[in-house]
């Protein structure tokens, strides 16, 4: 009874991180140094809350991916962590007074493209621009192509005062991130002494990395191998204690991240202290719910819209099929917001969802 029963757990917490690997968008070489835990580490607790399953396998993305430190040791003495990048060191990349206003996004990989992978870089992305005050004015996804990673850089560095790079940065042929942005900004390419330090430092414990042959260590090093700029073109931004890889700035615009979303999201979170972020721009959201038609309301939203325009204020709607609609007001005057929310309450004969937080209806 007890080997069914182990047997079971075992199939449930395989087939559970098939649909993580899927939900988490990672691709086979993402995924390719994370250690199946044996059958006997399993626990009836951990079959019965799947999200205990999700949370062993990003912890477990974050300790052994490629881009991060080899899997924690048994020893705390034999942990490697790293030190930060000072900020105070780091002048305001877009020139003194001067704060991040639009941002747009490039995420790059052939598997976005073709089905294989989904992309919740972007969205994450969206949520940590709304939450600082941040317009972000475009998503791109793009294939894994030179000629389509310099133009895109180009034109959106160009355009907008914070860009990110998601995906293209690891040891195989397909990673030409960091190639192809050298081109794009006429930069020669030169391994980083200290992200090298790093690296070798983070899998000192790897026992299987010592019999790689020189090929396999030079395709290892590559992830060193950044854009380099003598004239302050370029930033190497250590921004987590605990990887060894960077977020590299070019231009004081377009930072480069990598594609897995668990060190994107942590990378993306520790650059908040390099980025200049305006206080007084941060915005507030203010829902509302009616089960009213979205025809029923358009004529309505759309005199407000045009009369609350002119003080920065935004008037979205979104339906939920055969459910209602949620309304959202998005502006920079809290009062103001809310004043207007009143308004819009009685008028569709709604409820208030939530201040600022997201959508209950799923948009």
């Amino acid at each position: 009874m007890f080997c069914q029963i182990r047997t079971s757990v075992t199939k449930v917490q395989q087939a559970t991180i098939r649909i993580e690997r899927h939900l988490l968008g990672l691709n086979a070489r993402s995924l390719s140094s994370i250690i199946s835990p044996p059958a006997a580490s399993i626990s009836p607790s951990t079959v019965s809350r799947p999200n205990s399953v999700s949370l062993v396998l990003q912890k477990r993305l974050m300790s052994s991916s490629s881009l991060n430190q080899p899997l924690a040791s048994s020893s705390a003495k034999e942990k490697v962590t790293f030190s930060l990048s000072p900020v105070e060191s780091h002048k305001n990349p877009l020139g003194e007074g001067k704060f991040i206003k639009t941002a747009a996004a490039l995420v790059i990989g052939d598997e976005i493209l073709n089905g294989k992978t989904m992309d919740t870089n972007s969205h994450f992305f969206a949520k940590y621009c709304f939450e600082l005050g941040i317009e972000l004015m475009r998503i791109e996804v793009i294939p894994d192509d030179e000629a389509e990673i310099i133009e895109a850089a180009r034109r959106l560095t160009e355009k907008y005062d914070f860009v990110i790079t998601s995906g293209g940065i690891g040891p195989t042929h397909d990673d030409i991130t960091y190639d192809s942005l050298a081109k794009a900004f006429s930069l020669p390419l030169q391994h980083h002494e200290e992200t090298l330090r790093r690296m070798t430092e983070a899998y000192k414990h790897r026992k299987d990395l010592k019999n790689h042959n020189e090929e396999q260590v030079n395709a290892r090093k590559r992830m060193a191998l950044f854009p380099h700029s003598s004239e302050g073109e370029t930033e190497v931004l250590y921004v987590d204690e605990e990887l060894w890889v960077p977020v590299l700035r070019i231009k004081g615009k377009l930072c480069v991240f990598p594609g897995i979303p668990m060190l994107f999201q942590h990378m993306l979170n520790g650059l908040r202290p390099y980025l200049p972020i305006s206080s007084e721009s941060i915005p507030f959201r203010h829902q509302i719910w009616t089960t009213l038609p979205e025809s029923a309301i358009a004529p309505f939203l759309t005199s407000l819209q045009k009369r609350v325009t002119d003080e920065g204020i935004r008037i979205g709607s979104y339906p939920t099929l055969r459910k209602g609609v949620t309304i959202s007001l998005i502006g920079r005057d809290k009062q103001r917001v809310l004043e207007i929310g009143e308004e819009v309450v009685k008028e569709v004969q709604g409820t208030v969802i939530r201040g600022d937080g997201e959508d209950r209806s799923g948009h």
